[in-house]
């Protein structure tokens, strides 16, 4: 076009530009006087002089680039879901999200790092780090970016910003230094990134854990009605219904029923026991166990346990959110519906198998046994045969499922274990087991508070266990599988998983199970290896967790009532476990699975 501007050719190609890059055929870009914004899928850049400087435009260059990149690589609803309450920890959130998406951009392509590096010189100048004389004068949230932009991008600080990012660098380095190599390493994955994101905030003493709540059960009957209606296993008995009630709903008319009294009991003591996690108040409901003392040979030692917790699932995440990852997890198993079916029902089989009757043949008297007629007819001179029913006692039974939340078990290694709990917890509820799902990991990486506390002791040495505990209860023993179902998906949430001592996590799991008055305990352990902690392990002797678990493991195999079983998630667990199975993928399941669990169904 004859009467087309220089001015106007470059909005066209920087149209373009930010379609191909955004991958937005249906993106706009205007020009504005103020300062770069975007609205949806609509961009308005800085205008450049009409004779277009270089520095214009490419500081315009960089603002489309940078809305683009974010359009491509960035979801607005999971980055609101975790962003932190407190507006300087919401700063920095925004701007390390910020410095990820332009980092993408950066590495790619050599022209748009330029074009960025324009538009954040601009920002630069107006902003108060560039006139910061003293550390208090210097924002946080800006330096931060800067030192994390340096490092990802290898892109030194402006030099207007570099005296005041100076003054904070040694100080976020010491603290921060380890989280921006775990944030390298997870550029391309919003959801993992941001989960490191808020760690390294906690780090920073930004942000704090939310503190540990002394009822955690409460509430959860709102959500199992929620649950309820939307899960298709909600046509059960009416028999399952009223128990289910009485774990979750402990109502005013609901003490006044048959038989509820004890059940009530029941739910007192599995609640009284999640909340000062299984202490020896609750031993005396099983009289004259010496070897529930935990012995002293162990050699173990907590530094302190004033930051551990106990907590259920759904005052972890919000109602919606766990929604969200229950319908992850409901998508993951929708592809394997065939062999989650097949293994049901290979399961119910089994056990159903060992509570149907058993007949005695060829009695003098009882029942006519019609299938040995034909004998009469044969040989007149047989006598006729006859049959008895034989009592079959099946046990009562209890089965806690207890999951490595560990961070080694992200992806795939943890899908299989929800996968594994949400099969299982239904098929053995049909056969009328019991079952308890129970998840354990850290509150934060590296020690959390519990180092904290230490450092401020004067680091004594051989403290012991050097961080804050996180033991997760997915589904309380009384409490039906469709009120609970929701709570499954916790498991994939990102910033969920950190570190695992497996050792205080299984003598926490036997403890309940002890308060449990079912004749029958079994405690499946689902994990992909040893216990690791990097605080404790790097003040302790080498292999001090792992001796822990071993200690534990021998001292409930032999001694204890409740029969032990463990699955590796692609590692090999039988150096730990007597009675171990190692499983690659959710296909292993039906046959090494299924004979693991039924074995330990059969009377010994």
């Amino acid at each position: 076009m004859a009467d087309e501007t220089p001015l106007d050719r470059f909005r066209s190609v920087l149209t373009g530009a930010s379609r191909a890059i955004a991958h937005e055929p249906e993106l706009e870009v205007a020009w504005t006087a103020d300062m770069a914004v975007a609205n949806g899928k609509n961009l308005r850049v800085p205008m450049p002089g009409r004779n277009l400087p270089r520095d214009q435009a490419m500081e315009a260059r960089g603002h489309a680039d940078s809305m683009a990149l974010k359009l491509r690589h960035h979801n607005e609803a999971m980055h609101a879901k975790s962003a932190p309450s407190d507006p300087s920890a919401r700063a920095c959130y925004d701007l390390v999200e910020q410095v990820r998406y332009e980092a993408l951009g950066s590495r790619a392509y050599a022209g748009m790092r330029d074009n960025l590096d324009a538009a954040m010189a601009v920002r630069i100048a107006s902003d108060p780090i560039a006139r910061a004389a003293s550390p208090d004068e210097v924002p946080l949230p800006v330096a931060l970016s800067l030192l994390l932009r340096e490092y990802l991008t290898d892109q030194p600080v402006p030099e207007a910003a570099r005296k005041g990012t100076d003054m904070l660098r040694g100080w976020i380095e010491e603290r921060a230094g380890t989280d921006f190599e775990a944030l390298a390493l997870s550029l391309d994955d919003q959801k993992a990134f941001q989960a490191l994101s808020l760690d390294m905030l906690q780090h920073l003493e930004l942000t704090r854990s939310e503190p540990v709540e002394a009822e955690p059960e409460e509430g959860e009957d709102q959500d199992g009605e929620d649950d309820a209606e939307d899960n298709p296993d909600a046509g059960d008995s009416q028999e399952e219904q009223a128990p289910s009630e009485v774990a979750g709903e402990p109502s005013e008319g609901e003490e006044e029923g048959e038989g509820e009294v004890e059940q009530q009991a029941e739910d007192d003591n599995a609640e009284a026991e999640a909340g000062d996690d299984g202490e020896e108040g609750m031993l005396p409901v099983r009289p004259n166990r010496p070897w529930t003392d935990i012995p002293g040979s162990f050699e173990y030692k907590v530094f302190t346990e004033q930051f551990d917790e106990v907590v259920a699932a759904q005052d972890l995440c919000d109602e919606e959110e766990l929604t969200r990852l229950r319908a992850y997890l409901d998508a993951q198993l929708k592809g394997l519906q065939g062999i989650v079916t097949k293994l049901a029902n290979r399961l119910q089989r089994r056990l159903m198998a060992q509570q149907n009757r058993s007949w005695d043949f060829d009695q003098e008297e009882g029942i006519l046994d019609a299938a040995r007629l034909a004998r009469v007819v044969i040989s007149p001179g047989q006598s006729l045969s006859y049959k008895v029913e034989r009592d079959v006692e099946f046990k009562d039974t209890i089965v806690t499922l207890l999951i490595d939340n560990s961070g080694s078990m992200r992806g795939r290694p943890i899908s299989i274990a929800a996968i594994s709990a949400d099969v299982l917890a239904r098929t053995l509820e049909r056969c009328g087991v019991k079952v308890e799902i129970l998840g354990f990991t850290t509150r934060a990486w590296k020690g959390g508070q519990s180092r904290e506390a230490w450092l401020a002791g004067g680091k004594p040495s051989q403290p012991g266990r050097l961080n804050d505990l996180r033991h997760i209860v997915y589904k309380k023993a009384d409490e039906p599988y469709r009120r609970s179902r929701r709570n499954l998906g916790l498991m994939m949430r990102e910033g969920l998983l950190k570190e695992n001592i497996d050792g205080e996590a299984l003598l926490w799991a036997h403890t309940r199970m002890l308060a449990r008055p079912e004749d029958r305990r079994i405690l499946m352990v689902i994990s992909d290896g040893a216990p690791v902690d990097d605080s404790t392990l790097s003040v302790n002797t080498a292999g001090y967790l792992e001796q822990h678990l071993r200690k534990v493991i021998d001292w409930i195999e032999r001694q204890s009532p409740v029969q032990l079983v463990a699955i590796g998630i692609g590692h090999d667990v039988t150096r730990y476990y007597r009675r171990a199975v190692t499983i690659m993928d959710v296909e292993q399941l039906g046959g090494t699975m299924i004979e693991q669990l039924a074995a330990l169904f059969e009377d010994e």
